[in-house]
């Protein structure tokens, strides 16, 4: 199966980390982005840390958001 590209930066391959989604040409989740941001760093901070750009911890933010949003209307319809 070959890699799908979500959101611009944001890839989901089958093949690398068991399909969660990650951020193109990185092994950086987007999980793990979160869970930065969460912890208290800034987006800064997580781009140095995990050696990306400030946009790519901005598009994993919005694709955490706009999943939400679509979960909330499913719900919801």
């Amino acid at each position: 199966m070959v890699e799908r590209m979500l959101m611009g930066k944001v890839v989901v391959d089958p093949k690398v980390r068991h399909g969660k989604p990650m951020i193109k040409g990185t092994r950086v989740s987007v999980s793990v982005i979160l869970g930065s941001i969460a912890g208290g760093m800034s987006v800064e901070e997580v781009a140095e840390e995990y050696g990306i750009t400030r946009d790519d911890v901005l598009a994993a933010i919005e694709y955490a958001a706009k999943l939400i949003s679509m979960e909330e209307i499913e719900k919801y319809a």
